[in-house]
C-alpha cells in the first residue's frame, strides 16, 4: 500500500476525531453524557460540523477502499 494513503488515513481520522469532539456540548450531552433525549434542529456551526463529519467519513471510507484495492492487486 502506498505510504501517502497511510498518511491520508491518519490525517483524516485525526480530523474526524477533532470534529466530533468539537460537537460535544459543554453541558454533558455528549457520547456518555446525560440520558435526555431532546429533538431539536441543528443550526449554524453545529449543522456545518455535522455535515463535515459525514463528508469526512465518506472520504475516509473511499481512501480505505483505495488502499485495500491497491493491497489486493
Amino acid at each position: 500500500m502506498p505510504a501517502y494513503l497511510n498518511v491520508a488515513q491518519i490525517l483524516i481520522s485525526l480530523t474526524i476525531i477533532l470534529v466530533i469532539l468539537a460537537q460535544v456540548k459543554e453541558g454533558g450531552g455528549g457520547l456518555f453524557g446525560s440520558a435526555q433525549s431532546t429533538i431539536r434542529t441543528r443550526r449554524g456551526l453545529e449543522k456545518t460540523l455535522f455535515q463535515f463529519t459525514i463528508v469526512l467519513s465518506g472520504v475516509f471510507l473511499g481512501v480505505s477502499l483505495l488502499s485495500l484495492s491497491g493491497w489486493l492487486g
